[in-house]
């Protein structure tokens, strides 16, 4: 099938979010569409699926204009989504959330989910994706779950197949899975639409480029375009991709923590008897696949752990046992890795986020009342300091692109006067540009003084940024090495070897 969309305009009031927009895409051909946070990418993406409709421009299937009224419409005529933030029901199976929409039914028209499973078995099966029917999506990997919404598209018969964003929660492994799994579906004939904002994995996969920046076309580069040359052209100016520091000039020991040992409430240990300390004016770099106690180590430190053992000090005052209030009041500041459970208040304005942390007493409350101009004048002020994309303050969260939701929290975190910096996956789903941005954020705090932990499954993150560098292996330290390991040496740390002559 072959789809074009031809001048494509979308406006929200006064905002053009899509101006005049054309692309092509061809049976058998993966597009990618490049942009920055808040491009417009996903907004087109919207008006092809039939969420939205455009204002002007139209939309063909094989030369002939079609008018979708709503994602039924687009499902019909063979489209299929992937949205970034999935769009499953946790609580149902596989299966179940295969055939939810157009479910089959039996006799007396009870559902036939026997159908529904042997759908599921074929598309898995045909694609190597290994799924378990009846399994429960709540228990599955993020990895796990988009390919439920693949096969979901794939069980309606998409010919075209959206992929918004889907690298964006996705583990360096499972990255390189949902390539492999991309090529066999351009090798089927599917047209995909890859939707992204990375540069190594539109060169790798696309077949050709469309950059579109604030709404616009910019350009269609050639996939052996340059990193700098398709960063320039999203963001419109020279991106830095290369983080510059001067060497660390470290203090004494800010943050300590002794035998740090975290379980659940099923008794299973994800934390087992980590030890380190943080320096000030130092980064310390947390690196190691997804799932290896990471999360667990980083909410033990903000006090979102029950049953935790062990020690954590900083600046002699013990943080165990904290509630989550005492700990933020004792200077710790905390980029959490999920911005929409963790970070934000989607349907809380822009403003309101700014005072989440501090909500409790001045500057931003007085008597019970907030202070409306003070928290205005600060939340406008970091709108123009950190260059969010916004329509303004009252803005909702949630309303905002990815990259500008971690803007807000990143705004907000060091807006205070901090003693520690916990960052989790920083910048997961965030462009170039703001990658660049929160990366001086972070060395301009450590240059301050103050002690940074860094957690990120980006190996190329971790090493740009850190002065030191812990590797976590099913919850234990395997090792902490210098800044300038070589990668080879990470990796086989991430993969539970310890290397000599470093420390555990």
């Amino acid at each position: 099938m072959k789809l074009a969309l031809r001048d494509v305009t979308k406006r929200f009031g006064t905002l053009v979010a899509n101006d005049r927009i054309s692309l092509t895409v061809e049976s058998g051909e993966i597009h990618g569409l490049l942009g920055e946070n808040g491009a417009g990418k996903s907004t087109l993406m919207n008006v092809l699926y039939g969420l939205y409709q455009a204002d002007e421009g139209e939309i063909l299937l094989d030369d002939k204009p079609v008018h979708f009224r709503d994602p039924g419409d687009a499902i019909a005529a063979g489209i299929g989504m992937v949205h970034q933030h999935f769009m499953l029901v946790p609580v149902f199976t596989v299966a179940e959330n295969v055939m939810l929409g157009h479910e089959a039914t039996g006799r007396f028209g009870i559902l036939d989910i026997d159908a529904a499973r042997k759908r599921v078995r074929e598309i898995s099966d045909r694609f190597g994706f290994h799924l378990d029917p009846d399994a429960l999506v709540e228990n599955l990997p993020v990895g796990i779950q988009q390919r439920v919404e693949i096969v979901k598209a794939l069980s309606r018969d998409a010919r075209v197949l959206v992929l918004d964003e889907p690298t964006a929660v996705l583990t360096p492994q499972e990255t390189d899975d949902l390539m492999q799994i991309m090529r066999q579906l351009k090798e089927s004939g599917t047209a995909i639409i890859f939707i992204t904002h990375k540069l190594r994995e539109i060169r790798e996969a696309a077949d050709r480029i469309t950059v579109i920046r604030r709404g616009a076309v910019v350009g269609e580069p050639p996939p052996s375009a340059s990193n700098a040359e398709l960063a320039a052209m999203m963001v419109g100016r020279p991106v830095e991709l290369t983080v510059h520091k001067d060497p660390a000039q470290p203090g004494p020991a800010a943050l300590t923590v002794r035998d740090l040992r975290v379980t659940d409430d099923d008794g299973h240990v994800h934390v087992d008897g980590v030890s380190f300390e943080i320096r000030r004016g130092e980064v310390l770099g947390v690196a190691g696949v997804q799932g290896n106690g990471q999360t667990e180590l980083t909410e033990a430190l903000l006090g979102l752990q029950a049953h935790v053992e062990g020690s954590m000090v900083l600046d002699d005052v013990e943080l165990r046992g904290r509630s989550v209030r005492r700990v933020l009041d004792a200077g710790v500041g905390f980029i959490p890795e999920d911005r929409q459970g963790e970070g934000l208040v989607g349907e809380f304005s822009i403003a309101e986020n700014m005072m989440l942390n501090r909500s409790h007493g001045k500057p931003f409350v007085s008597l019970g009342t907030v202070q409306q101009r003070a928290l205005n004048a600060f939340a406008q002020e970091r709108l123009d300091q950190y260059d969010i994309r916004a329509s303004g303050i009252d803005q909702h969260a949630a309303q905002l692109s990815g990259g500008n939701q971690q803007k807000v929290i990143v705004a907000r975190e060091l807006s205070r006067d901090l003693r520690l910096l916990v960052a989790a996956q920083p910048t997961r789903g965030v462009d170039v540009g703001s990658i660049e941005f929160i990366h001086k954020q972070i060395v301009a705090t450590r240059d301050s003084g103050v002690p940074v932990l860094l957690v990120s499954t980006e190996l190329d993150e971790i090493v740009a940024l850190s002065d030191r560098i812990m590797v976590l292996y099913r919850g234990r330290v395997v090792g902490i090495v210098p800044a300038g390991t070589p990668r080879e040496t990470l990796g086989l740390m991430m993969a539970g070897e310890q290397p000599e002559g470093s420390a555990a």
